[in-house]
Order: C-alpha cells, then structure tokens, then sequence
C-alpha cells in the first residue's frame, strides 16, 4: 500500500510517497515532514529570522551544520560548473522582481526590469563552523536547498519502504519502482524509476512581466539578470537531488549547443525543450 504526504514548504508543493507493504509510514511520514519545515525555517531567504537571513544581514555567522553543509555544496557546485550555479545572485534575483515568496510576486507591474550590475559580488569563506561573506555578497540556496531536503526527507523514509518524494519537480527516489513524467516540447514521457533523482529547470513556470518585459528567476551571473536562453526548460536525472538540481540549472544557462556537449561528456541523462519548440535527449539518453 503506498502512503501518501502533501503539504506546502519551501514555497512549492511537497508530496511524500512510501511503500509502506510491511508496516505503518505515519511517523516516517510526520518526520520527513517536520524535516522539511524545519530546513526552510533554516534556510528560507524570506524569512527574516531564519539562519541564511542572519548570516546575509550580518556577513558572519557560527552556522548550524546544515547552513553549513548547503552553502559548501552550492560552492562545490560553483567550482564544478564555471560559475554558473552561482549563489551569489541573490541581489539580482531581488532586482529582477523576485524579492518575496513566488506567491505574492505580482504577475505583472509596470515598474522598470533593474538588473544588478557587475560580475560576481564576491567571495564566500567558510572557516570551521563559521561562513563569512565578503560586501555586497548575499546569498540565495533556492533550488539547491530544495534538493537538500528532498534527500534528507528520502533518507527518513526509505527504512519504512521504497519512498519517492517530489518537492515542486525535484524527486528523489530509495528503491521500488516509481513512474515519473517528464515534460517534451509537445507531450508528457512517463520513465520509471528504482534510484537517483530528477530535477528541472526552465523559465516557463516561475515568471512574471516587468513594464512589459518577461522575467524568470534562473539568473544568468554573467549578466546578473534573467537569463537569454535559448533553452525553455531542462530536465536532467542524476544520483542524487542537489547534482540534479545543479545540472539542470547549469545546462540550461549553457545553451542548447553547449548543453548537448556537456551532457554527453558528463553521461548526464538530461531532456532539453528548446525555444522553437524542439526535444532534445542528451547525455545517456542520446545512446
């Protein structure tokens, strides 16, 4: 019998599923759960008393182990894409309408698109249980922090049974076999499923209009402002939900051309839907 879960956290919709064939899944249930709220109330950048909030404010904090954690995968992540995933971004993100949660964003204003000028903000140190930031340097976990917790709820439930959670299209999955729909230019592809992850990126969900100019929240860190991709959306399955997560967003600031070449040399498995409508497999699926 599989036990079901949904709740909102983190700004998106939470699903746990666990097949539960052996036993009651309530309390793994409650606990991955209680894990996700507990990670926004750490990580949100909406909250203003949250740990990532304090650390932004004050530029130097004695941080809980899992701020910690996430802030050294999202530079591990920097390092390994070029600086594409950048979580430095977090002023251009704010300058270009996204300044609270996705909800409240209005759909569209008339005030002028600001982007946030120049290139990196600065620097990032992390000096035992201390993160520093350099001026001007204020940090957005976003999607890697999602990622995060669908892998800390996953590993609360798989000793209940194969589980698979979805935290708003990024799915992490313990054993079993689970169908999972991914979005082509013009159709839904069911894949099933025993392990590893699933995550998308594209600018073709969270978007809003600006003195009639399209906005999305993947901040390109060259330009510090939406980025011109000529990509819609990438969906990229991988071991687990924060390499996901960052391959997505990474292959989708690369470009469709860029994006194949990378994908193939990673062994990626990854689903490009490009502006004019097409449906690129790269990486393993392209075998």
């Amino acid at each position: 019998m599989i036990a079901k879960r949904a709740f909102r956290a983190m700004g998106t919709d939470v699903e746990l599923l666990v097949d539960a064939s052996a036993g009651d899944a309530d309390d793994a249930l409650d606990r991955a759960e209680a894990e996700f709220h507990r990670l926004e109330a750490l990580l949100s950048r909406f909250r203003p008393d949250s740990e990532l909030s304090r650390l932004n404010r004050e530029r130097t904090l004695e941080a809980g182990p899992d701020l910690r954690r996430v802030v050294e995968l999202a530079l591990a992540a920097r390092e390994r894409t070029g600086g594409r995933f950048d979580p430095t971004v977090h002023d251009a993100v704010v300058a270009a309408g996204y300044d609270r949660s996705f909800e409240l964003v209005p759909e569209e204003t008339t005030e002028p698109v600001r982007c946030a000028t120049g290139g990196p903000a600065g620097e990032i140190r992390i000096r035992g249980r201390r993160i520093e930031l350099d001026p001007g340097v204020r940090i957005d976990l976003g999607g890697i922090a999602k990622g995060y917790a669908a892998e800390r709820a996953a590993d609360i439930l798989a000793p209940a049974g194969p589980c698979l959670v979805n935290a708003g299209g990024d799915i992490a999955i313990r054993g079993g076999r689970w169908p999972v729909g991914v979005a082509t230019a013009d159709r839904l592809v069911t894949l099933e499923l025993g392990s590893g992850a699933v995550a998308t990126s594209g600018r073709d969900r969270r978007r809003w209009t600006r003195a009639g100019q399209e906005m999305h929240h993947l901040i390109d860190p060259k330009t510090r402002c939406s980025a011109d991709s000529d990509l819609i959306r990438v969906t990229a399955i991988a071991r687990d939900a924060v390499e996901a997560e960052v391959a997505a967003t990474s292959l989708f600031l690369a470009g469709t051309s860029r994006a194949v070449l990378e994908a193939c040399a990673s062994g990626i498995e990854a689903v490009l839907v490009t502006a004019d409508g097409r449906t690129i497999l790269a990486g393993a699926f392209a075998r």
